[in-house]
């Protein structure tokens, strides 16, 4: 229920009177959302280089004299916690989740405004502490994008003095910000619903990127304490994670610290923070292919258990990621066990996906190219997870090219293609303007062929046991010459799809400007952000008058209707009864 009139809710919405409240200290969500994308991007380039400059280290050894052995220890640290952090969570929580939120549940703006601008000004903090550290005497840290102690904060560690201590601040910053949003996240989803808008009529992209900021608030917390006990062993000597040990010949002060201890703080996080990124990644794509196969999404009320299941299961299953730390073998059997039991829940939005295709109206738009190109990385991904689930076969390959095949499928390809789907199906209703076509399809079969041409050859280098994290390779005997040419043709694959972003880059910037006008909803969408008064949305969203919700979000193709969808807010006619939202409509 609405408890405040409309005309004092206008008035509360404090319209910017200069252009430095409406785009720079703004407090609209749409401001912010392209604040927070925009910066994510950029930093998201900067990881996309290093990975880059990384390759060309491994397929062209000792060509390079500018990538040594500690440039390329930081290139994979930065790069990892970059795309991880700054760039996935950053644009899919604080880009899209900022964007989508009040939109698609009808409300005029986030719960709390002011807290959702300092929320990215403190994102943005983060991202310039991270990146002085490229500045910073002895370069950023090189520790792996775990940074894992003791080796981390030890001399010999590329960046192990300033580098470090940038790092763990940025974090810690990073963790401020994003408890910021996600207060504001879950506080408007549960309080700022609009009229009729009950939890099970909302999209499955709200219940995505509300599930994983669920998980955000209680996962990040765990890395905020591990970093700042690591900055004290640092800054100050004390010994959380520092046992008694002698470096570089000479005995440290330490004593009886637990480097384990670490990496169950850091894999608390560290799982979840996969569902943090993958959920609303779920939800979006979801909506994309419902949309663009002009179907309802198949099984609604399965996929929103799913999406909660498997937040729930993840809190359970994270060291799975420690099974090379000596663990007992009845926490190996459980975290075995819980690993495959979470594969259930996934499994179902798969075939809910598929079979929400099965026999659609299908578009192969570019939203709807990226989407389908997600259900086979996505796939493709999680089956090699199967494999890496099971204690067994994990030992062997744990630090093999085969996990780094396996979690970019499923934490890097899989996300990218549904925030490319997600830019491109959005992108009328943020700018009032189309896309090019012929380009965005160019940089998909660019982009789609091209991290197979990466990431399948690796599974094959993880079987020959080629190590990943190194700087070179030698002359190994158990390593045959032609790992070398595979590597090779990987890294030459990886440079064309890096530089084949730019025609997404090309493409999004040249049709701000020369795009042609969209209009109200051109793919036909049945969800509340497309029904707004103005393209794109004005200050407050709605104008005068909130909508009301009849429906669910995915009323499409339905017989007898004027068109071939039914928005959210369109009122139910007698003879529809309550088929139009699975026996939930208002009659």
């Amino acid at each position: 229920m609405q408890h405040v009139a409309i005309a004092d809710q206008i008035d509360e919405m404090h319209d910017p009177q200069s252009f430095v409240t409406k785009y720079i200290w703004s407090q609209d969500h749409k401001v912010i959302a392209i604040q927070y994308s925009l910066t994510a991007i950029f930093v998201g380039l900067v990881a996309l280089v290093l990975s880059g400059l990384m390759r060309l280290q491994l397929g062209f050894p000792d060509t390079f004299d500018f990538i040594d052995p500690t440039a390329y220890l930081q290139f994979v640290t930065m790069h990892g916690m970059i795309m991880v952090i700054y760039l996935l969570t950053a644009l899919l929580l604080g880009g899209f989740g900022n964007y989508m939120i009040p939109l698609m549940i009808g409300a005029r703006d986030m719960v709390f405004p002011y807290l959702n601008m300092l929320s990215y000004w403190m994102y943005l903090l983060s991202v310039l502490v991270l990146l002085s550290s490229f500045f910073a005497p002895g370069g950023p840290t090189g520790a792996g994008w775990t940074l894992y102690p003791p080796q981390a904060i030890l001399q010999g560690t590329p960046g192990y003095d300033w580098g470090i201590i940038l790092m763990l601040a940025s974090l810690a910053i990073f963790i401020i910000a994003f408890t910021m949003g996600g207060l504001n996240y879950v506080t408007t989803v549960l309080q700022a619903r609009t009229h009729g808008m009950t939890l099970m009529r909302m999209p499955l992209t709200i219940w995505g990127i509300f599930t994983a900021t669920i998980l955000g608030l209680l996962a990040f917390p765990a890395l905020l304490v591990s970093a700042i006990m690591m900055m004290l062993d640092k800054v100050l000597g004390t010994s959380f994670f520092m046992p008694a040990l002698v470096s570089l010949g000479e005995s440290l002060d330490y004593t009886g610290g637990s480097p384990v201890l670490f990496q169950h703080l850091f894999w608390f996080f560290g799982h979840p923070e996969v569902y943090i990124v993958a959920l609303p990644a779920f939800g979006m794509v979801s909506d994309v292919l419902a949309t663009h196969a002009r179907k309802n999404i198949f099984g609604y009320r399965m996929m929103v258990w799913a999406i909660v299941a498997i937040g729930g299961l993840s809190f359970i299953v994270w060291a799975h990621h420690m099974y090379v730390s000596g663990m007992h073998p009845a926490f190996g059997f459980f975290f075995a066990t819980t690993t495959l039991i979470i594969a259930i829940p996934t499994a179902i939005k798969v075939y809910n996906w598929v079979l929400t295709l099965w026999q659609g109206n299908i578009h192969l738009t570019v939203p709807m190219l990226f989407a389908i190109g997600f259900i086979f990385t996505f796939t493709h991904g999680g089956l090699t997870g199967l494999f890496l689930g099971n204690v067994v076969i994990d030992l062997p390959l744990s630090d093999t090219y085969f996990v780094v095949a396996h979690f970019h499928m499923v934490m890097g390809v899989s996300p990218v293609m549904v925030l490319f789907a997600a830019i491109y199906h959005w992108y009328p209703l943020i700018s009032g303007r189309m896309f090019n076509v012929t380009l965005g399809k160019a940089h998909f079969w660019f982009t789609f062929l091209g991290t197979y041409a990466i990431y399948l050859p690796m599974h094959y280098l993880g079987f020959l046991g080629v190590p990943r994290r190194y700087f070179a390779m030698g002359s190994t005997d158990f390593i045959p010459e032609s790992a070398q040419s595979l590597n090779a043709s990987i890294t030459i694959s990886a440079l064309i799809v890096g530089v084949s972003q730019l025609l997404f880059l090309y493409n999004i910037f040249w049709s701000l400007r020369h795009g042609k006008q969209a209009g109200h909803n051109p793919w036909g969408a049945t969800s509340l952000e497309w029904q707004t008064p103005d393209v794109p949305p004005h200050h407050g969203n709605w104008g005068a008058e909130l909508p009301r919700v009849y429906r669910w979000a995915y009323d499409y193709s339905v017989p007898g209707a004027e068109h071939d969808f039914i928005p959210q807010n369109h009122p139910v006619t007698d003879t529809e009864g309550t088929a139009g939202d699975h026996g939930e409509s208002e009659k």
